[in-house]
């Protein structure tokens, strides 16, 4: 039986950045790499095989069973974060669609305190303590609890206003078509306030204080917020607002029916459910998990770390990954690809992943990488 069908996590030895950042909180109440690009970049190789993801808030752990692979381990070295991922599977093996998205945050709900009581039994004694000591976050909607959640509220309530009326934000959001959105960009959304605003909110210091860990700019160089301004230009130009989720949370502060991250659309309910007993959870560093796999969800993990530590972790994953694997993860601000020394034993798929990353509606990374083991574990 799983770990996750016992409620368990496993542990793993502990990373470099523990040491540095803070991981007892909740950081991320949702996850923020779009799900059908990590799916489409995975789809060849995971039916069938096993599967390595950072956990997060767990929506893309989840995702992955879509893809109906043999097993999906989700690692994170926050217990934080497990406790996220433990609560959503609860939330699938007891609720229905629609009182799943009550409960999570997606929709209103009054009665939270009492689904938790109902869940409460499923989860793991570190999780259930976890949550037990955070009501606030149950009675608010578990995808609402991060940090970077209440990052993106403060500028939702109050820094767009302060460029925007709600009327003009109502207006982009209500948008069909990309020509419309195009035009709409250029005649109404693109002032020199928004601009102004919009440089100081997502500067380094704020998003360190606010937003991000400031150890997580460690690797970062030059400015920040001029590379995030021009990423969400193209956002609101060449993607579909309308469906698109990341933005739906940012400009309304929640999900809508048109626009759900990948775990959450109904057709994928009865996959999802099917699948959590392949569902593992692990604490500790990706890098350290035993095991071989066939895939890999890295999130944007690499950033995290200086260039040796990069090049030590890259190719700690790629001696546990079999050949024609696959490993796929953004750059947000720190360039990080396949290290150099390692170019015999994987190589970039660049134009896979500037195709999918060309759609990625998590508009806010600089960068995609889908790399190929070659030579792995046989």
């Amino acid at each position: 039986m799983s770990a996750a069908a016992l409620g368990l996590a496993e542990r793993v030895p502990a990373a470099a950045i523990e040491a540095r950042a803070a991981f007892d909180f909740i950081r991320y109440g949702s996850v923020w790499e779009d799900a059908e690009v990590l799916c489409d970049a995975l789809a060849s190789v995971a039916r069938g095989g096993r599967l390595l993801s950072i956990a997060s808030a767990g929506d893309n752990a989840l995702a992955l069973l879509t893809l109906d692979p043999a097993e999906v381990v989700a690692v994170d070295l926050s217990p934080a974060q497990i406790a996220c991922l433990e609560l959503r599977i609860a939330a699938f093996r007891e609720l229905e669609h629609e009182e799943r998205l009550a409960f999570l945050g997606v929709t209103p709900s009054l009665d939270r305190d009492d689904t938790y009581t109902l869940l409460r039994g499923r989860l793991s004694a570190r999780a259930r303590g976890f949550w037990d000591e955070h009501p606030s976050a149950i009675a608010g909607g578990a995808i609402h609890a991060g940090k970077f959640e209440r990052y993106f509220r403060r500028f939702r309530r109050w820094v767009l206003p302060l460029v925007h009326s709600p009327r003009t934000i109502a207006a982009l959001c209500a948008l069909g078509s990309l020509e419309e959105q195009r035009r709409f960009y250029r005649e109404r959304w693109d002032t020199w306030r928004w601009r102004a605003v919009f440089r100081l909110f997502f500067s380094r210091a704020v998003m360190g204080r606010l937003g991000r860990d400031p150890e997580f700019f460690a690797g970062v160089e030059g400015p920040v917020a001029a590379r995030i301004l021009e990423r969400t230009r193209w956002a609101l130009t060449e993607l579909p607002v309308a469906t698109n989720p990341f933005f739906a949370y940012i400009m309304t502060g929640t999900f809508t029916a048109a626009a759900l991250p990948r775990y959450l659309e109904p057709e994928h309910e009865t996959t999802i459910r099917a699948g959590l007993e392949r569902l593992r959870l692990i604490e500790g560093p990706i890098e350290a998990v035993p095991g071989v796999f066939d895939g890999f969800n890295l999130s944007d993990v690499f950033e995290y770390m200086a260039p040796p530590d990069h090049e030590r972790a890259y190719a700690a994953l790629i001696d546990r990954a079999r050949s024609g694997a696959r490993l796929v993860y953004w750059n947000l601000l720190a360039p990080r690809a396949r290290p150099a020394a390692l170019a015999a034993r994987a190589r970039p798929l660049d134009e896979l992943a500037a195709s999918l990353h060309a759609r990625d509606r998590a508009w806010f990374y600089q960068r995609l990488h889908v790399d190929e083991v070659a030579g792995g574990v046989s």
